[in-house]
Parts: C-alpha cells; structure tokens; sequence
C-alpha cells in the first residue's frame, strides 16, 4: 500500500470562529428529528424525560467536547482519526458506520421536512386529503428537499457556516413563537399532569439509550468541524454547550408539544410526534411547516458534510464535493423507505437501535485511544502510513476491532434483562466495558507497535 499523506488543516483553513461552532451545533440539534426525539420520550412523562433529556445530553457532549478538541489538536477529520485506533485500513469500519448512520439522519430529517412540504403543497395547492394526494405530495416533498440539500452543500464547508450563520437566527424566532403558542394553549401545570396509558409508558433504561444513540452521533463528527478552528475553547467549550442548547431546547418543545397535542385531542400517539403533523394539528400555519423546512436544510447541512467527509476516507481518491453529492442522493433513495415499506416511526426506531448498538462502542475506542493510551499525542504523518506506527497487522488494530465486537455483543446481551431497560439503559455501560476490554488488549500489542509510534 503506497503511502499517501492525509490532509491536516493549516492555520489559514483554521477560520471558524467561537461563534461559527456554536451556531453549527445548535443549528445541528435545532432540527426536525431532535424536535422528534422530543416527542417519542414523552411517553415517559414530562419530569422524568425532562430529566433524563438533560442529563443524557450533558454526558453524552462531554465526550463530544473531548473529540472536538481531538481535530483541533490535530487538525484531522474525526474518520482520519480513527486510523490511530483501528488501523490505516481497518479505519474502513468506523468510516462505514458514519457513512451510513449520516445518511440515515439525513434521510429521517428530509422524511419530516417532506411532510411539511407535503401539507404545504395541499394547503397551497387546495388537494383533497386523501391516501392519493398525501402519498404524491409526500414524494414531491421528498425530491424537493432533495435539490434544497444539494444546492446547501455544494460549497462544502463554507455553505455549512452560511447556511448556520443565517438559519439559526430563523429558527431562534420559530422556536420562541412555537412556545408562546404551545403554552398558551395548554396551561403548564396540565403539561405536568399528563401521564400515557400504561401501554405507552417508555421505562428510563429505554428512553436513556434513545437519547444516547441521537448524541452520540454528533461525536463521531465533532473533529470534522472543530479542525477548522484555532481556538481550543471554540471547539471544546462552545461546541459543548451549542450541541446541548440546540438538544435540550428543541426536544423540550418537541416533548411539550406532544404532550399539549395529546391534552387537546385526548389521545397520545407516539406517530404524530414529528413537527409537521404537530404544527398542523396545533394550527400553526404555513409559515411554522416553512421553517421546519429551513430547519432540516440546517441540519442535514452537518448530517451530509459528516457521512461525505467519512466516505472520502474510505475511498481515498474521492474528492469531498462528489462525494456529498453521492452521500445525498443516497439519502434521497433511503427516504422513499417509511413511504413503502413500513410507518416511520418503526423505521426510526429500529435505526435508532442499530447506531445504539454500533456507536458506542466505536467511541469509546477513539477516545481511550488518544486521551489514555496514546497521552493526547498523534502522529498525523503516520495516519497512512503503509508499516508504520498505526499499521499494527497488515493495516488492521484487532484489538480495537475485536473490543468492538464485545461492545456490540455486551450491549446485545444487557438489553435482554428488564433491570437494564428500566433503569440505565445498555449504551454507557456497553461503552465501559468496551473500554476496559480495549485497554487490556492493548497491553498484548507487539512492543514494535509501540516503538514506532514513540
């Protein structure tokens, strides 16, 4: 394998500043799909999902502050990076997973934008509500959402900014309007004593892994945003609290949302959480479903730059233009799935439970790698380096590989005992386990390994 050199930023690439990554994160998490993670855990209540929304979301940007500062550092993409754990080649797994848990996320968010288009185009257009104009409307929603993400990343990482600088000011205004409405229609202290059936209740240990299978996510692409900035507060202490502003404003009116749509019809269902069906049945017009619109551009901004950014390492000769645009029509394709072939909440869910599974154990890799084994110190000019210091055997870290696979078979294997799915969830303690097996394994490295990367 000939050596090819992965690109580091320079200091004059280094141009985001404090305000850039905070607008990006919480333009990140100021979307349809936290808006409709929001609604899936009220079925735990308001108090205990409120709780859990923040304390999940606190944990889980920790750790995404910790692989931010990680690309600040090195100036690396979060997918470059893994080469250090998993292997020059064996990278190709957590590349793998990025690619498709961003387009999966870009395909949940353009599936709920398209509703809204889809309202909007029978409002505008006056179509019968009927199983034939919803199911057409629905698919012109989709394609239109489609060119909208094309045209928002064409320019790469400057559109991102742009597209963050300007629509975080819009969906600040949307946001606060959305919760004068909602509050003024349903008083709070009813928001409080709603409670779902027995038979829709979510028990914490499930709506814990919920949560961490949406944060987590934004880990795994942290560095590909904060190695374009040269403040380390930036990208670690603005980072942090945008991603959970973004987090716990959004799904707060989300879960508050459905809870007040479920006081005004008396019926609670986990199906009409997404913002489209809500800002219809709330009556908040077409300009409320045009900014779900604008708020899914903003976010699948971040979505398409990630899975594009991670398709580039593992196809090496791909530029990241084509492959955004690759990544993108991908997610158009995954978006026609809840149309045909099952409701979107099952298919959210059961997305939501392979990157669970999938991530965690991925993360905890990354960073016990570079914050303990390796003392915060990588060598960049290794990252591709056929024999060199992160070549292991034949470009692969078994042990990170085979720590992974425990991880995913521990997380498989808690979620069978009702302890776990009522209290804590599987996520972090897959993630600890995973953790402690990779460090042990490590210490069985050929010292040649560790010789080289001295």
């Amino acid at each position: 394998m000939a050596k090819q050199a992965i690109h580091a930023t320079t200091t004059a690439e280094r141009s985001m500043s404090s305000w850039d990554l905070f607008a990006t994160w919480i333009g990140a998490n100021a979307n349809n799909g936290t808006w409709y993670i929001g609604g899936v855990i009220a079925a735990a209540g308001l108090v205990t999902a409120s709780k859990l929304l923040i304390l999940v979301g606190i944990g889980s940007y920790v750790l995404l502050a910790l692989a931010s500062y990680m690309g600040y550092k090195t100036g690396v993409s979060a997918m470059g990076l893994t080469r250090a754990s998993f292997g020059v080649k064996g990278s190709i797994l957590p590349s793998l997973i990025n690619v498709i848990q961003f387009i999966g996320w870009a395909a949940t968010n353009t599936y709920i934008a398209a509703t809204s288009i889809s309202f909007i185009l029978k409002e505008v257009l006056g179509w019968a509500n009927n199983p034939t104009t919803n199911h057409l409307s629905l698919i012109f929603g989709i394609l239109i959402m489609s060119v909208l993400h094309l045209i928002s990343i064409s320019l790469g990482e400057c559109s991102v900014r742009w597209i963050e600088r300007v629509g975080i000011i819009l969906v600040i205004i949307f946001v606060t309007w959305e919760s004068i409405v909602v509050f003024t229609m349903v008083p709070f202290k009813e928001l409080l004593a709603w409670h779902p059936a027995a038979k829709s209740i979510l028990p914490n240990g499930k709506v814990i892994d919920i949560l961490a299978a949406f944060n987590l996510a934004w880990v795994t692409a942290a560095a590909d945003f904060s190695r374009f900035t040269s403040s380390k507060k930036a990208a670690t202490t603005y980072s942090f609290l945008g991603a959970n502003i973004g987090l716990i404003w959004f799904a707060f009116i989300g879960l508050t949302a459905t809870i007040a749509t479920a006081v005004t019809l008396n019926h609670f269902d986990p199906n009409n959480a997404d913002p489209s069906t809500i800002a219809a049945k709330l009556g908040l017009g077409v300009l409320a479903l045009l900014v779900i619109v604008l708020t899914s551009t903003t976010a699948n901004a971040v979505n398409l730059m990630a899975a594009g950014s991670a398709l580039t390492n593992i196809f090496h000769k791909l530029k990241l233009t084509p492959a955004l645009w690759i990544v993108t029509l991908i997610a158009t394709a995954i978006t026609f799935i809840p149309v045909y072939v099952a409701s979107f909440l099952t298919t959210f869910e059961a997305f939501l439970d392979g990157i669970g599974m999938l991530l965690g154990p991925e993360i905890a890799i990354f960073l016990i790698d570079y914050f303990v084994l390796k003392h915060r110190h990588y060598q960049v000019d290794q990252l591709t380096a056929a024999n060199g210091a992160y070549w292991y055997r034949h470009g692969y870290n078994w042990a990170a590989i085979i720590s992974w696979g425990i991880g995913v078979a521990s997380y498989l294997f808690l979620n069978q005992f009702s302890l776990i799915t009522q209290t804590t969830g599987a996520t972090f303690i897959a993630m600890f386990i995973t953790a402690g097996v990779y460090t042990l394994a490590m210490q069985f490295q050929p010292a040649v390994t560790f010789a080289k990367e001295k």
